[in-house]
This record gives structure tokens, C-alpha cells and sequence, in this order.
């Protein structure tokens, strides 16, 4: 807790204003798909955008930090100030996260090519040791600053100076301030006694270092006033990292609680496993079953067409059928027309013959008698 009272990189997340973005230049900036995970699983992505969106780098000046900030129109989908102690993973080739304990999620980006997440993860390596770089020269100025103001400032002046570097805001502004109003202001009067022994000249003398005085009180009651604030603020921020504090407490212990319970789970995970793999053949099995019906759905298919085109035959082979049966009947009527006639021609040629034979033997006895008379005569 007391690195996050030394350094002004972990204030807690203050709310994104469009305007000072508008000020600041982006100092480098990619397209990708933003995710935060899951707060509820812990596991799952959650897309925060439905396109990819422009994702940049900012530099802070008046806090003197580096931020990660995207907006999906006037949304800040993210807003994440950059520490030391953070760390951006490549998980995949286009893909990388990073965790943000003051925001409490995980950030994931999602790259179109290797390339810009390669080069996104170096911008966040130089920022980062530009963050850390920032941090070790804040405390160092904090020291030095420390160190002259309390030998230099009596008593109450003190406490302004001290509670301004403990803030490590404005730590240029004020504190080099006092050494240029007070030294300098001490050496014209050494200097000018030696020469000057009118009461005139030392009351102008005291008149203008009453005048320094009022100046650098004036100076040293706003900075008072500023400091008064900053403390008001480092209390906040204190207690955000205290409750920060024990909500990471709770989670170890339920880590812990876990992690005691890992045996029960690897136990649980075999099981598991061994479900997947009895689950995996009875799969396969369908599978395979599912494949032999399709089989047998194509060769009914396969047959049902054979069927129809056996059926359509069948229908023409009856028609036909019908056909040929008028014309059998139809000769059939024809065949006993025929025969009828055929016999009434053979009842009318037995009478003939008949009736022949009758004129032939009539006709022999004739003859025999013509031979008798030709004989007698």
C-alpha cells in the first residue's frame, strides 16, 4: 500500500472526459476487437464491441502517465492507465490480454494480423518501462525535495511542502519555488548591509523583504490549501485500496478454500474425463449408425426410384395389356363370325355334294340304261 501513496501512477480510475482526449494526441494507435471477461464466470470473453474499434496509446502530461483508451462512439470501452506492474500476454497470434486491478477486469484485444499485435505488445513494453521510469524519478524528486524544505522552511511553513511531495502533485511547480524566492532574497540583504548603515536604506530593505515574505506566504498558504486537498484525496484513495485490499484478502482465502479442494476436483475432472470418453464413443457409435441408416436412406431412395419406374412400366404394360385384350376379344368375335360362316359353307357344300352324288347316280343309271338300249337294239 505504501508504493500506491508514493507514486502517482495508481491513483484510482478517474471518469474519461472527452475533452482532455480531444487536447491529448494519440502517440500510437491499431484496430482491434475489444473483450473484457466475463465478471460473473471469470472465464468467458464478452465483446464490448460489434466492429473493430481504433485503440491508442496516450500520454498524460499533467499527471505524467500513459493511458490505453478506446471509444465506440461516445462510449470509453476502455480507459486503462498503464503501471509497472502490469503485464500484456499474446494468448494466441492475434490475440493478447492484460489485466487492469484498479478496473477490476481483464482486457482482450483481438488483432487482424500477427503483426499489429506484435507491435501493439512492444508499444505496451516501452510504455510500461516509461511508466516505470516515471514512477522511480517521481520518488527520487519526492526525496530531494523533501530533504531541503525541511531544513530551509521554521515550524509551520513546513508541513505545506511535505504533504505537496507525499501527493507527488505540482512537485515543480512548488517546490522549486521556494528555494528561488527565499535564497535569493537572503543574499541581497547579507550583501547590502555592509554598504548601507541609513535608517532609509535598511527600512526599504526590511520593506521589501516583508513584501518577499507576504509573496511567498501568500505562495505557501495555496500551496497549503492545494496540499489540504491532495490529502483529502490520498484519504480516498487510501480507503479505495484498503477495501481493494480486502476484497484480494477474501479472494486469496478463496483461493485457498480452492486450492484445498483441488484433489475433489481432479477426482471430479477423471470422472468427468471418463464420462467425455464413454460419451465420445457412444458418439462415434451413432456415428457409425448414423452413417449405415444414410446408407440404407440412399438405397431406399435407390429402390423407391426403381419402384416408381417399375410402377410406371407396370401402368403401361396394363394399358398395353388393356389394348390387347379389346383386340383379342374384338378377334375372338371375328374367329367365331368366321367359324360360323365357315360352317354354314360346309352345310352348304354337303348339300351340294349331296345333291351331286344324287345327279351322278341318276346320271349312271342313265347311262346304264342307254347302254342296255343300245345293247338291245
Amino acid at each position: 500500500m505504501q508504493q500506491g501513496l508514493d507514486c502517482h501512477l495508481f491513483t484510482p480510475a478517474e471518469p474519461l472526459h472527452l475533452a482532455n482526449i480531444i487536447k491529448e494526441q494519440p502517440i500510437f494507435s491499431t484496430r482491434a476487437h475489444v473483450f473484457q471477461i466475463d465478471p460473473n464466470t471469470k472465464k468467458n470473453w464478452v465483446p464490448t464491441s460489434k466492429h473493430a474499434v481504433t485503440v491508442s496509446y496516450f500520454f498524460d502530461s499533467t499527471r505524467n502517465v500513459y493511458r490505453i483508451i478506446s471509444l465506440d462512439g461516445s462510449k470509453a470501452i476502455i480507459n486503462s492507465t498503464i503501471t509497472p506492474n502490469m503485464t500484456f500476454t499474446k494468448t494466441s497470434q492475434k490475440f493478447g490480454q492484460w489485466a487492469d486491478s484498479r478496473a477490476n477486469t481483464v482486457y482482450g484485444l483481438g488483432f487482424s494480423s500477427e503483426s499489429h499485435l506484435v507491435k501493439f505488445a512492444d508499444k505496451f513494453a516501452e510504455f510500461k518501462e516509461a511508466a516505470r521510469l516515471a514512477k522511480e524519478r517521481s520518488q527520487e524528486k519526492m526525496e530531494l525535495t523533501s530533504t531541503p524544505s525541511q531544513e530551509s522552511a521554521p515550524g509551520d511553513l513546513q508541513s505545506p511542502l511535505t504533504s505537496d511531495s507525499i501527493n507527488g502533485t505540482d512537485d515543480e511547480r512548488v517546490t522549486p519555488g521556494t528555494p528561488q524566492h527565499t535564497e535569493p532574497r537572503a543574499e541581497p540583504s547579507q550583501n547590502a548591509l555592509p554598504f548601507s548603515h541609513s535608517s532609509s536604506s535598511i527600512n526599504k530593505h526590511w520593506e521589501a523583504e516583508l513584501a518577499a515574505l507576504k509573496g511567498n506566504n501568500a505562495k505557501l498558504t495555496a500551496a497549503l490549501l492545494e496540499s489540504t486537498a491532495n490529502v483529502k484525496q490520498w484519504k480516498q484513495q487510501l480507503a479505495a485500496y484498503q477495501e481493494e485490499a480486502e476484497r484480494l484478502h477474501k479472494r486469496v482465502t478463496e483461493l485457498e478454500c480452492v486450492s484445498g479442494q483441488t484433489t475433489v476436483i481432479k477426482s471430479q475432472k477423471m470422472e468427468l474425463n471418463q464420462t467425455i470418453e464413454e460419451l465420445e464413443l457412444a458418439l462415434k457409435a451413432k456415428e457409425e449408425e448414423l452413417e449405415r441408416l444414410k446408407a440404407e436412406v440412399e438405397s431406399a431412395n435407390e429402390f423407391q426410384s426403381e419402384k416408381d419406374s417399375l410402377a410406371e412400366k407396370l401402368q403401361e404394360t396394363e394399358s398395353r395389356n388393356q389394348v390387347l385384350e379389346a383386340q383379342l376379344s374384338d378377334l375372338e368375335q371375328r374367329l367365331e363370325s368366321s367359324q360360323l360362316e365357315r360352317e354354314a359353307f360346309h352345310k352348304s357344300l354337303r348339300s351340294l355334294l349331296e345333291l351331286l352324288d344324287n345327279k351322278i347316280f341318276e346320271l349312271t343309271e342313265l347311262r346304264d340304261t342307254l347302254a342296255k338300249l343300245l345293247e338291245g337294239s
